[in-house]
């Protein structure tokens, strides 16, 4: 039920455009006095050539930069250790390419202080530290980093824990749909339903559901059930891009205020114990958590379904799972209705992923129905 008292943030610094990313070094200048500043980002776009442009409009604007390549999927503790000690020196840190080089470059913003350790900042509202200025680039349309104040990164051997905390807002995102041509098709159908997710999740999230996060999560599934299809079949097509990329973001500021929920609690050991892409482990859950939720979230599920489909039936329920069989169906058509066991997990590692999922208390308290362990178990053997 939508909440009476409510509150809602977002960063306060948005560009969008084609090639907008040949502005940065002019925007840098102006907004935050820059000398040099520290890039943090992956191996494969270095090696991709997407970042040429925007490393051009450094070096003519006479700003000197570093760049830290070596973040990988669900980034472990020491990489974001380790990028933090390249950004002692710099002014701003440019967090570019998807959900993990932005998430760890929101921690290397904080850590570059050297006023606060890492391990005492993971959970809720535990960043005290200042940080440095913050600039998000995303290169997918999917995980809505860019405009969220949470950072996920793999602790010990495969747990993956959240920092949660205003302060890890950006100070400026650049939405640059140039970036995103030419993404594999796969990478396009992950990302994509990972900010659907983000949508759906925020909508019947339990604790924090408001009227704001309601019309952006809305208005995010709406572009993305038009615009995900055609950016999936054709790459190229710039437009669709941008209005992928446009979605995600509205999903990300959805779910920064009204949090995610069952299904990424039981998404993160997919990725944290066999180092499954994070929109896939959301693409092979979804379907599941959809129909354990019915019963208790019927409602909204019917009111997203007036909002995406036409010839609906006229009762709630029948709407709602209307709404279910229309997911299923996209996700059919993207290519990823696919089983676990598809991916080298064997009947015997459930247990070991529902007691892992059961510590993603910070997710499970949002979800519209109750999970516990047996529950866990259940819906991994109905996905495997």
């Amino acid at each position: 039920m939508t909440a009476d008292f409510f509150s809602f943030q977002t960063v306060n610094d948005i560009r969008c455009g084609a090639n907008y990313i040949a502005e940065l070094a002019t925007l840098l200048q102006q907004k935050f006095l820059a000398r040099k500043v520290l890039i943090v980002t992956d191996a494969g776009l270095v090696k991709l050539g997407k970042m040429e442009p925007l490393l051009l409009s450094l070096q003519q604007a006479g700003i000197d930069f570093k760049v830290f390549d070596q973040v990988v999927a669900d980034p472990p503790e020491a990489i974001v250790l380790q990028a933090a000690k390249f950004a002692l020196d710099v002014d701003v840190v440019i967090g570019f390419g998807g959900g993990s080089s932005m998430d760890t470059a929101k921690l290397v913003a904080a850590l570059a202080m050297q006023e606060q350790s890492l391990a005492s900042m993971f959970g809720v509202d535990k960043v005290h530290s200042r940080r440095k200025p913050l600039v998000q680039i995303p290169t997918t349309a999917g995980t809505g980093s860019e405009v969220t104040p949470i950072a996920v990164v793999t602790t010990g051997e495969a747990t993956k824990s959240g920092v949660v905390s205003p302060v890890l807002y950006a100070d400026l995102v650049i939405l640059d749909p140039s970036l995103l041509l030419g993404m594999p098709k796969h990478i396009t159908a992950e990302t994509g339903v990972d900010a659907m997710v983000h949508a759906i999740e925020a909508y019947t999230s339990k604790i924090k559901k408001n009227p704001l996060s309601d019309l952006l999560a809305k208005q995010a599934l709406q572009i993305l059930n038009s615009a995900l299809p055609l950016a999936y079949h054709d790459g190229e097509d710039i437009r669709h891009r941008q209005q992928s990329q446009l979605g995600a973001m509205l999903a990300g500021q959805a779910f920064a205020n009204a949090p995610v929920a069952g299904v990424h609690a039981l998404a993160y050991p997919l990725g944290g114990i066999f180092h499954l892409a994070h929109g896939l482990s959301n693409a092979l859950m979804l379907p599941h958590l959809l129909h354990f939720n019915l019963s208790h979230a019927s409602r909204e599920y019917a009111e997203l379904a007036r909002n995406l489909l036409s010839r609906l039936p006229t009762d709630e329920l029948s709407q709602a799972q209307c709404f279910i069989e229309h997911i299923e169906q996209l996700i059919k058509q993207l290519g990823l209705a696919k089983r676990l066991r598809e991916f080298a997990i064997k009947e015997a590692d459930l247990p070991r992923l529902a007691t892992d999922a059961m510590q993603q208390t910070r997710l499970l308290q949002n979800n519209p129905r109750r999970i516990d362990y047996d529950d866990a178990l259940a819906l991994y053997r109905q996905a495997w």
